[in-house]
C-alpha cells in the first residue's frame, strides 16, 4: 500500500507566476460587498473580464470541458485536488492511497462546509462523480474505467476501477463537488451552492458572474470582498477598460498592441507559458480528408513559421506534438516541413491534381489572432489549388456544428485542462469519442494502455507512441503552442497562474490605487 499526498512526478510541468484574464465595462459592486468590508474601508473588488463567457455554471454536463466555466466554478465549488508546481495538492481530499491496482481511497477533510451551512461528506463526492459520469458530457470519458464509487464513511471515498487507472488524480482536479441532495434540482446550477472561497451572487449568461467572499471557508477567508467575472469579447474593449481602471486584469493582448500596455505606468505586463495550443482538425470521415495523403498535403502547404513570426511573435512557438510541450506526456516530434511542391505531389497521388473546394470553420473571438491565422492558412492552401470558404461562426453555433461533425476543417484553440496528456489524447482521439471522424484501433489501445498505467514513466512512453500516430496520420495540423500574456493594474497583489489557464483568486488582494 502506497500513501500519497502530492501525486506522482509530473515531468516537465512547471508553475507560472503571473496574472490573468480581464477586461470589460464598468460593473458596479452590488450585493454584500459593502457589508463585507470593515467599517470605514472600501471593499476589495477584483474585476476579471474574459473573452469567452460560460453559458452555464454546471461543471458536470455539456459545458464541463470549457475552461471559461472551470475558471469561474472553481471559486464556488472545490475540487478534490489541485495541480500546483507540477504536483497534485490536497483540497477536499487531504490524502489518498492506492491499496491495489483497482482501488483509490480518498480521505476527505472534516471541516469543509457548504455555503448553506451543511457539512460536505463522502456522499456529496459520490453523487457529484456519479452525476458527471451519468450526464456523459465531455469529461465523462476520463472516468470511463470506473466500476463503482462508494462513500465508505462520512469522510472516506473509495473508487473501484475495471482496469488500473493511473489518471485518477488528474481527473479529480476537475471534479467539482456540490451537495448530493441539491445538484439534481431544477435551477440549482443557476445559483449553485458549493464549499469554495466565494459564494454565488449573480449570473447573467454571456455577460457576467459575480460572487462574494465566504467568511467561513475552511482554507481561510479570501482578502477580496467581491469577485466579478465580466465578458467582453473585443480586445479593444478590454484594453480600454484596463487602461481606464474599469477592470483590473486582461489577457491575450495581440503582439501589435503590446507596446501600448507596456508603456503604461499603471499596468504590469508579462508573458507566461500555458497548456493552450492551436490545431486545425480535418474531418476524416468525409472526402477528401478520409485520405491521409490529402491531410498531409494540407499540413505541408502551411507556412507555419511565417505565421508564428508575422502574427504571434513571442506568444507562440511552432508545435512539436499534438499537445503543448509543458504538458505531462508531451513528446518532441519533428514539425512538418513547409513544402508546397510536396503538397501538390501528395494531392496528385490522392487523385486531386487540380485541388478541390472545401470549408474552414472557426469560432468568433476565440484565441489570439484566430481570424488572421485562418486567413493565412486559406491563402497558403490556395497556392496548392485548394479553395477554402471561410466560415466564422458565433460560438453557440460553432459548438453545435463541432459536436455534430458538421464541418470539413475546424480551427480552434484548446487547453489541456488537467496538464496530463490523457485529458486531450485519451478524450478526443479514440474511435468512441469520434470528435474528428478519425478511428485507429492501434491508437485506441495505446491510449487505453496509457490510462491504465500507474507508473508515470510507462504512461509517458505510451503517450509518445500515441502522439506519433496522430502526428504521422495528420489527424489535424498542429501549428503552434501558445503562451499567454497577462496585464494587470499594479494594485492587484498575490496572484499566481498555473499553465492550465484557470486563474484562482483566493489569495489575491487589491490595494488602493
Amino acid at each position: 500500500m502506497t500513501a500519497n499526498r502530492t501525486g506522482p512526478p509530473r515531468g516537465r510541468m512547471s508553475r507560472v507566476a503571473g496574472t490573468v484574464l480581464a477586461a470589460g465595462f464598468v460593473l458596479a459592486a452590488c450585493g454584500g460587498a459593502d457589508d463585507a468590508a470593515p467599517q470605514g474601508e472600501s471593499p476589495q473588488v477584483l474585476r476579471v473580464a474574459t473573452s469567452v463567457a460560460p453559458v452555464s455554471l454546471d461543471p458536470h454536463g455539456e459545458q464541463s470541458a470549457e475552461s471559461a466555466l472551470q475558471g469561474v466554478v472553481q471559486h464556488l465549488l472545490d475540487p478534490m485536488v489541485r495541480l500546483d508546481s507540477g504536483e497534485f495538492i490536497p483540497v477536499l481530499a487531504e490524502s489518498w492511497e492506492n491499496p491495489d491496482e483497482l482501488t483509490w481511497v480518498f480521505h476527505l477533510r472534516d471541516d469543509a462546509v457548504f455555503h448553506d451551512g451543511s457539512p460536505l461528506t463522502a456522499a456529496d463526492v459520490k453523487a457529484s462523480a456519479e452525476r458527471l459520469i451519468e450526464l456523459d458530457g465531455p469529461l465523462a470519458p476520463l472516468w470511463a474505467d470506473v466500476d463503482k464509487i462508494e462513500a465508505t464513511d462520512d469522510h472516506t471515498v473509495t473508487i473501484s476501477t475495471k482496469e488500473p487507472l493511473g489518471t485518477v488524480l488528474s481527473s479529480a482536479s476537475l471534479l467539482f463537488i456540490g451537495p448530493a441532495d441539491k445538484i439534481g434540482d431544477d435551477g440549482f446550477w443557476q445559483q449553485p451552492i458549493g464549499s469554495g472561497p466565494f459564494e454565488f451572487d449573480t449570473f447573467v449568461p454571456d455577460e457576467r458572474v459575480t460572487m462574494a467572499r465566504n467568511d467561513d471557508y475552511w482554507g481561510g477567508p479570501a482578502q477580496l470582498d467581491r469577485l466579478e467575472f465580466i465578458y467582453i469579447p473585443e480586445i479593444s474593449g478590454r484594453l480600454t477598460a484596463l487602461q481606464t481602471g474599469e477592470v483590473d486584469l486582461t489577457t491575450g493582448v495581440p503582439p501589435d498592441q503590446v507596446s501600448q500596455i507596456e508603456d503604461s505606468d499603471d499596468i504590469d505586463f508579462e508573458t507566461v507559458p500555458s497548456y493552450t495550443y492551436y490545431f486545425n482538425w480535418f474531418n476524416a470521415q468525409e472526402e477528401p480528408f478520409d485520405d491521409v495523403r490529402v491531410r498531409r498535403a494540407m499540413w505541408h502547404a502551411l507556412n507555419i513559421e511565417g505565421a508564428v513570426d508575422d502574427l504571434f511573435g513571442d506568444i507562440a512557438q511552432v508545435a512539436q506534438a499534438p499537445i503543448p510541450q509543458d504538458v505531462f506526456g508531451a513528446p518532441q516530434l519533428t514539425p512538418y516541413e513547409y513544402d508546397p511542391e510536396l503538397a501538390r505531389q501528395l494531392l496528385t497521388e490522392a487523385g486531386y491534381p487540380d485541388g478541390f473546394e472545401t470549408t474552414l470553420q472557426w469560432p468568433r473571438e476565440q484565441g489570439a489572432n484566430i481570424r488572421p491565422l485562418a486567413q493565412s492558412f486559406i491563402s497558403d492552401w490556395a497556392e496548392i489549388g485548394v479553395a477554402v470558404e471561410p466560415l466564422e461562426k458565433e460560438r453557440a453555433q460553432w459548438i453545435d456544428d463541432l459536436n455534430a461533425l458538421n464541418w470539413a476543417m475546424n480551427l480552434q484553440t484548446n487547453s489541456v485542462g488537467t496538464g496530463d496528456a490523457d485529458y486531450t489524447l485519451g478524450r478526443l482521439y479514440t474511435c468512441e469519442a469520434n470528435r474528428n471522424g478519425y478511428c485507429n484501433d492501434e491508437l485506441d489501445e495505446l491510449l487505453s494502455s496509457a490510462r491504465r498505467a500507474l507508473d508515470p514513466d510507462e504512461r509517458v512512453d505510451f503517450y509518445a507512441q500515441a502522439a506519433q500516430i496522430i502526428w504521422d496520420e495528420a489527424v489535424g495540423a498542429f501549428p503552434m503552442d501558445l503562451t499567454t500574456n497577462v496585464a494587470q493594474r499594479q494594485h492587484v497583489e498575490g496572484f499566481t497562474l498555473n499553465p492550465n489557464g484557470r486563474p484562482y483568486f483566493h489569495q489575491v488582494s487589491v490595494s488602493d490605487e
